[in-house]
C-alpha cells in the first residue's frame, strides 16, 4: 500500500476507486465498505483509494473538545489497512481553511480534479463542505457531468459501523474486552515507550514496564488488571497490566504498567505494544499491602493461564 500525504505529489490513479472516512480501528465493520471497494476496482480493472484526514475534524473544528479518543492512531491505521490490500491511501492535512470550502469546491476542487475517480463509495449520510452542506444527492446531481460511477453504502450498513465503533468504544471503558476484540476483529492493543517509574513494583516482587503512550489521543479502556500479550525488541510475552492510580498507596496520577512474564532485562526507553486479552479484576484499594502482594500473584497465574476463545 501506498501512503501519500502530499497532495501535490500524488500519481495518475488508475481507474481509482475511492471511498473516504476516517476508519477509526478498521475494525470487522470496516471490512465490507473494503470488500466493496476492491471488488468494484476489480471490476474496471482499477486502483483502490482511500482518502482519511488529520488530525480527526473534530480536534480541528472543536478545538476544546477533549473527548476525542482514537481506537487507532494514524500510524496504526496505516498498519491495519495494508492488511487489506489497499492500493493507496492519501492522508489529508484537515485545516480550518479546508473545512469552510463549498460543497461543490470540494467536489470540484478537491475530489474530481486531484483524484480524478472512476468510482466514489460512499454512505448515504455521508456529508462534506462547509456547514455539511453536501452529500449524496449532490454527487448523484454531480456524476453525469463529471463522469463518474456511484455506489451508496446502504443506511443499513452505516448504521452497523456507527454502533459497531459505539460499542466497541464503550466496551473497552467497561472492562468488556473480549467483546471489543470480537467487534474490531483483532486484541484490542496499546503503544507507547518504557519510562522510569518509582520502582515500587519491584520493591513489591513484580517489577513493571511503565508505560508512556505515543499517543495521548488514544482510547485507555478501564482501569484495572488485564491479562495482555506484550511485544518489545522483536519478541513476545505474556504479561499482566494494570491501568489505575495505585490506590493502595494513595495514589492520585494514572499509570499503565505491566508485569511482563518469564522476562528479566532492561527495556528503558524500548517501544512496547501490550494487546489486550481480558479483564481480570477492577483497580482497587487493599487494606495491606500483603493482600495486595496476595492478589497480584493470584492476577499473574491468571494472565499466565489465560487462552482466548
Amino acid at each position: 500500500m501506498q501512503v501519500h500525504r502530499d497532495l501535490q505529489q500524488l500519481p495518475a490513479f488508475r481507474n481509482a476507486v475511492v471511498t473516504i472516512g476516517t476508519f477509526d480501528g478498521v475494525h470487522s465493520g470496516h471490512q465490507y465498505i473494503l470488500q466493496q471497494l476492491q471488488e468494484a476496482a476489480d471490476a474496471c480493472n482499477g486502483e483502490t483509494v482511500i482518502i482519511t484526514f488529520d488530525p480527526h475534524p473534530r480536534e480541528v473544528l472543536a478545538p476544546k473538545d477533549s473527548t476525542v479518543r482514537l481506537l487507532t492512531t494514524l500510524e496504526e491505521k496505516i498498519q491495519l489497512l495494508e492488511q487489506h490490500g489497499i492500493h493507496h491511501l492519501v492522508v489529508v492535512p484537515f485545516t480550518k481553511a479546508f473545512s469552510e470550502l463549498s460543497a461543490q469546491a470540494y467536489l470540484e476542487d478537491f475530489l474530481i480534479r486531484t483524484f480524478r475517480p472512476h468510482t466514489i463509495i460512499i454512505g448515504y449520510d455521508h456529508r462534506f463542505g462547509h456547514n455539511r452542506e453536501g452529500g449524496l444527492e449532490l454527487l448523484e446531481t454531480e456524476q453525469q457531468q463529471f463522469g463518474f460511477r456511484l455506489l451508496e453504502i446502504p443506511q443499513q450498513v452505516v448504521h452497523n459501523l456507527t454502533v459497531s465503533s459505539t460499542k466497541i468504544r464503550q466496551s473497552l471503558q467497561e472492562g468488556a474486552i473480549q467483546l471489543a476484540n470480537e467487534l474490531l476483529g483483532y486484541p484490542y492493543f496499546l503503544q507507547g515507550k518504557v519510562i522510569h517509574g518509582d520502582k515500587m513494583g519491584r520493591q513489591l516482587g513484580f517489577p513493571t514496564a511503565n508505560i508512556q503512550l505515543h499517543d495521548t489521543r488514544k482510547l485507555i479502556p478501564a482501569q484495572g488488571v488485564y491479562a495482555v500479550t506484550v511485544a518489545t525488541g522483536g519478541e513476545s510475552y505474556r504479561g499482566a497490566l494494570n491501568i489505575g492510580t495505585r490506590p493502595t498507596f494513595n495514589g492520585t496520577e494514572l499509570r499503565i504498567e505491566v508485569y511482563i512474564l518469564d522476562f528479566d532485562g532492561d527495556i528503558y526507553n524500548a517501544d512496547i505494544r501490550v494487546s489486550f486479552l481480558d479483564y481480570i479484576r477492577s483497580d482497587k484499594k487493599f487494606d495491606t499491602v500483603d493482600a495486595l502482594v496476595l492478589q497480584m500473584k493470584n492476577d499473574v497465574e491468571r494472565a499466565r493461564h489465560f487462552s482466548a476463545p
